[in-house]
């Protein structure tokens, strides 16, 4: 098996469709949480500059102390907000992922929920800061005992490297928030598909009925199947949409054709309620 397969995950959609993603490496998961951390440092040491000199122009000593509180308030929404907050975001990634091509998916298919988010980073304090902590705590207090320091190192170091031990490259905050890190690389603009498909509608007649069937969601994910142009998921999908509207095959209709004309009609079905202010986002809206 090759590395690429070794990466590869089934990824079913609510719809039924095999979407196929890849796992993002060790390599890549370290190389992007070293980016965020120096974003993190880089940004602490501009705000101390900053601190110390208002310190400085703002009165003394009462001054320092202000500015030293801002520090410490910014510095912890900095360490436990960081990760949470780009995650919580649209691209579900931190500056540092999104270099790397990475983005935060839920497992089991459906949306990256807030709560999954939440989990996966409160988890990083107990992974990561919590030993680092009792590390520089017993470093400052000067000495302390040989033990705390080789009980702290183990502790970072068997959270460092469980992502090893497992074949999706899991973190202990992944597995109990229940997502997983895949690889999202940023593609060339692709052809428009719509377009494509609307030259394909001359053999094709749907209905209103038949294209209120389905929403933007499956929309976008109508979208992926036929730009991927797998015959199989092309085979499954067209005759999963036939079954939902009613549609009777001709004994020689092509399924990527049908699947083409389609999207283009759902589309413009779509759009066109847009303008008169009508949403649909998926299938089981009103």
């Amino acid at each position: 098996m090759s590395e690429t397969d070794k990466t590869v995950r089934s990824f079913v959609t609510p719809e039924g469709v095999d979407l196929r993603l890849h796992i993002g490496d060790g390599g890549q998961r370290a190389a992007a949480f070293f980016i965020d951390t120096v974003i993190i440092l880089l940004t602490l040491f501009a705000l101390t500059l900053l601190a110390v000199a208002t310190g400085l122009t703002s009165g003394g000593a009462a001054g320092m102390e202000v500015a030293a509180i801002i520090w410490l308030l910014i510095a912890f929404l900095l360490r436990n907000f960081y990760f949470t907050g780009f995650e919580l975001s649209a691209a579900a990634a931190t500056p540092g992922k999104r270099l790397l091509g990475l983005r935060v998916a839920a497992r089991d298919g459906g949306r990256l929920r807030a709560e999954s988010v939440l989990v996966r980073n409160a988890m990083r304090e107990l992974e990561i800061f919590m030993p680092l902590s009792v590390i520089g705590f017993r470093a400052q207090e000067g000495g302390g005992a040989a033990w705390m320091y080789l009980l702290a190192m183990v502790w970072a170091g068997v959270f460092a490297l469980f992502p090893l031990f497992n074949r999706d490259r899991l973190r202990i905050g992944d597995l109990v928030g229940g997502t997983w890190v895949v690889r999202a690389p940023r593609q060339a603009l692709a052809r428009d598909m719509a377009e494509e498909g609307s030259e394909r509608l001359v053999r094709y007649a749907f209905t209103p009925q038949q294209l209120d069937a389905y929403g933007e969601k499956e929309l976008h994910v109508l979208e992926d199947v036929v730009r991927r142009r797998d015959r199989r998921t092309v085979r499954a999908v067209a005759e999963r949409i036939s079954g939902k509207i009613g549609w009777v095959a001709a004994p020689d209709q092509d399924d990527y054709d049908f699947l083409s004309a389609y999207y283009a009609a759902l589309r413009g079905r779509l759009e066109g309620r847009l303008l008169l202010g009508r949403r649909r986002r998926d299938k089981h809206a009103a």
